[in-house]
């Protein structure tokens, strides 16, 4: 009987989890499900590129997948049933709802746009944490007419990366960027100097220190002067699914699963959470924040749990640390924020075109990642040596919270960009 692993949600994370997965277990043992609602990857970190009319290269899965034994279901993700081992999806080909049992689950749903409560951001602002909204908001950049004034909310990486690229490809609009905190108050002193020099540049005007209160259909309403919008960005910060919280699993106040250092839910044992879905400790004792960045790392982490748990190899417990902060700022502009293992800025940073060829070569090395998920090196699919399907699911019920082998299987450090 084989061991069912089924993976929600085909972003980074669970097509990297499912890919390498799939690259160390014997087929025979194993059966892999990986469930996303669209039939190829999407490029989470070029949403902004796709927002202002570029192109981007279709990366079909039943391509990436051929050959590895990932079976993919497009459907959307209902439930999940953390007790009885069930996850209900919703077939996007109108084949209506079905339950799929598992022995165990990946959870990699991630998270989406947060708009934070505050009133008409659902009615009025376009977002792009995803591709529906990036679409949604190219068609309604395309319809602009010349001077008028586009506002991105948000000073995080995305709202910087949104307002640059605009303000590149339609040097036409009058853009505007709102932070509640310090223009890139988080950068060090030669990163936050960039970051201001490429504004003025590229004609944005900044308003910092400065809250939003309201969207409306042609403004922005703030604790200060209303700033006018015929197009509102909310680009604030991510927010998780909700299909664990309204579970069973044992979740954090954000509705992250709590996780384990193998990246495995502290409640339910048969369960994983990679990337954005999942509360992760890093260093320092910090939650690793939201990113492509900080997901890839967990993903490899908990597909190699599994596997050593299934085939008795030694447990890896790796520490996942940062290395830098990529920004680009335009297609001809970046910023490679250099910072310590815990995601703080130190004085070195790489600026300009050199810099946008930097992040270009991350964009394109995260993409390549989750099409060869062992990172190119060869790896030896291993045959299970403990009963599979749900006997041996059973068994594990009196060892909720362990980890069984347990050990170090490579002293190596797993960075975050």
């Amino acid at each position: 009987m084989q061991h069912r692993i089924i993976v929600l949600g085909a972003g980074y994370t669970g097509a990297t989890a499912a890919g390498r997965l799939a690259k160390q277990l014997h087929r025979a043992d194993v059966a892999i499900t990986l469930v996303n609602a669209e039939p190829d990857f999407v490029e989470r970190v070029r949403m902004h590129q796709l927002a202002v009319g570029q192109d981007l290269k279709p990366r079909p899965f039943d391509e990436m997948f051929a050959g590895t034994g990932v079976e993919v279901k497009l459907a959307e993700v209902a439930g999940v049933d953390a007790d009885r081992r069930i996850v209900t999806v919703v077939d996007t080909h109108g084949g209506g709802r079905q339950e799929l049992a598992y022995d165990t689950l990946v959870y990699a749903l991630g998270s989406g746009w947060n708009p934070q409560g505050v009133p008409g951001t659902a009615e009025h602002a376009h977002e792009i944490s995803g591709r529906p909204g990036a679409l949604r908001l190219r068609e309604r950049l395309a319809r602009l007419d010349p001077g008028a004034p586009v506002v991105v909310v948000g000073g995080g990486l995305t709202g910087l990366e949104a307002a640059t690229e605009i303000a590149e490809t339609r040097p036409d609009l009058d853009v505007a960027l709102v932070a509640r905190g310090g223009f890139g108050d988080w950068l060090s002193d030669k990163g936050r100097g960039h970051l201001r020099k490429v504004f003025a540049k590229l004609g944005i005007t900044v308003h910092e220190h400065t809250a939003v209160t309201a969207v409306e259909g042609d403004r922005v309403l703030t604790d200060g002067m209303p700033v006018p919008a015929a197009v509102t960005v909310w680009a604030t910060g991510f927010a998780v699914h909700p299909i664990a919280e309204a579970s069973t699993l044992e979740v954090s106040g954000r509705g992250q699963i709590v996780v384990d250092e193998t990246m495995r839910s502290v409640s339910h044992p048969e369960v994983y959470a990679v990337g954005d879905a999942a509360l992760v400790m890093g260093p320092g004792d910090k939650p690793l924040r939201m990113s492509c960045a900080s997901g890839v790392p967990t993903a490899w982490q908990a597909a190699d749990a599994i596997a050593a748990r299934l085939t008795g190899a030694k447990l890896p417990k790796i520490p996942i640390r940062y290395v830098q902060q990529c920004i680009s700022l335009g297609r001809k502009e970046g910023l490679i924020q250099f910072v310590t293992e815990d995601d703080q800025a130190v004085p070195k940073a790489l600026t300009g075109r050199l810099a946008a060829l930097y992040k270009e070569i991350i964009c394109k090395g995260a993409a390549w990642t989750v099409a060869h998920p062992t990172v190119g090196m060869p790896v030896r699919r291993r045959r299970t040596v403990q009963p599979t399907g749900r006997a041996d699911q059973a068994g594990q019920k009196g060892q909720k919270g362990t980890g069984s082998p347990a050990g170090q299987a490579d002293p190596a450090v797993r960075t975050a960009a």
